[in-house]
């Protein structure tokens, strides 16, 4: 089928598009390469070497012998654009990782705040009313997050997206008093997010129920944990097709970030009490996780489909002490600049991907030496100032626009 991967060039979304045409799939990216400006005003680059776009699809093209289609596009400002696209190119699916997908980055000012909301919604419902006007049966898949459920289970497991609950109600529809009785009903399930970034993902939730009620758009939302690993199948053909690395204190991920350290001689950042428990999915499978969507699409007039993406779940202090076992590095507790519970568990369904075939790449010591293994090799190329994490949640900071080829970044992968 042909494909459209919004944010292309970015960390999920470069991994994503080389899988897919490795499959077969006709893929067009879709990127104004503002992740690429975003590394610029925070003076911290991927800790691997990121080529430019058109090296990128050039040697894709070398290595494999297929073509990567790109477009410059800015789909939370160009909606014309965006438009004409969809009507000329007519893609089959439309894979949305155009959002910016750092928590803390949208915490560090009112201005990052003001942007993240901008951008992230925008780019949603600009998408979806394309779609809409476009005439086009476009399955749209969307990079969710777990973080729209927040971090505590309520005593149970949080299920796919969706909550069944019963009310007691004492009178009828039309108002008039009635003997008590149950009124069962499925709702989303309730939303706590903990930070403006995962706030936006929770808007893009009714978005997509709202457009799929409306206008019967079929839209495959999902929530997905933290990832780990470097390498998939396709990136590590050739060091031109490398993936982001990014270990700064804005987007570098958890277990990610902990393996750079112990490459480079730092210490392994606590935050807090480590006591936070988060779920994680492997690079591979989150690649595999949007093949699957993509292959089971939901019908027209359908709700929206909600797969919880992840893989394992793991206390963040027990990542650490597994990999300073591993690697002999020591472990520093440090002060959470989040404003979160201190101890959580976090028990959660993912049963779709199993039952569509996902074989989960779980936490094992040999990737876990991989990832550290790529910190190592470019570990030159690492900035230790940029390690800690400066975006504090109880502080309202003010900042102007960044004064950088940022200019408001609207796509991100």
């Amino acid at each position: 089928m042909k494909v459209a991967i919004l944010g292309g060039d970015g960390f999920c979304g470069w991994p994503a598009a080389l899988h897919l045409s490795d499959q077969g799939h006709d893929v067009v990216i879709v990127d104004n390469l503002s992740r690429r400006a975003i590394d610029a005003e925070l003076g911290a680059q991927s800790l691997t070497p990121i080529r430019s776009i058109d090296e990128r699809i050039a040697a894709w093209k070398e290595v494999s012998g297929r073509q990567l289609g790109f477009e410059n596009i800015d789909i939370a400002r160009d909606y014309e654009v965006l438009l004409d696209f969809l009507i000329r190119e007519a893609p089959d699916a439309v894979i949305h990782f155009a959002e910016q997908r750092a928590a803390p980055y949208s915490m560090k000012s009112s201005w990052h705040k003001r942007y993240t909301v901008d951008n992230n919604t925008n780019a949603t419902n600009n998408l979806l009313a394309a779609i809409v006007e476009s005439g086009r049966d476009i399955h749209l898949v969307h990079l969710g997050t777990m973080g729209v459920y927040g971090y505590g289970t309520a005593g149970m497991k949080i299920p796919e997206g969706y909550l069944d609950v019963e009310v007691t109600a004492d009178e009828d529809e039309h108002g008039n008093p009635t003997e008590p009785h149950r009124i069962s009903q499925e709702i989303l399930y309730p939303s706590n997010p903990g930070s403006i970034y995962h706030m936006t993902k929770v808007l893009d939730q009714h978005l997509f129920a709202f457009y799929a009620k409306n206008d019967s758009l079929r839209i495959t939302d999902l929530h997905q944990g933290i990832i780990w690993g470097t390498h998939t199948d396709q990136t590590i053909r050739d060091e031109r097709l490398i993936n982001r690395f990014d270990y700064d204190g804005d987007y570098g991920t958890v277990l990610n970030r902990f393996l750079m350290q112990a490459a480079v001689g730092h210490p392994l950042t606590v935050h807090g009490t480590g006591g936070q428990t988060r779920a994680f999915i492997h690079l591979r499978d989150m690649v595999r996780c949007i093949q699957i969507a993509l292959e089971n699409p939901p019908s027209s007039g359908d709700r929206v489909k909600i797969f919880n993406q992840m893989t394992e779940t793991h206390r963040v202090r027990d990542l650490a002490r597994l990999i300073a076992e591993i690697s002999g590095a020591t472990v520093e507790m440090v002060p959470n600049p989040r404003k979160e519970s201190a101890e959580n568990e976090l028990h959660v369904v993912n049963e779709t991907f199993l039952k569509l075939g996902l074989k989960p790449t779980t936490l094992s010591e040999g990737l876990l030496q991989e990832v550290e293994e790529t910190a190592r090799r470019y570990a030159d190329r690492a900035d230790l100032s940029k390690i800690p994490a400066r975006s504090l949640w109880t502080e309202q900071q003010h900042a102007g626009e960044p004064a950088t080829p940022a200019d408001e970044p609207a796509v991100v992968g």
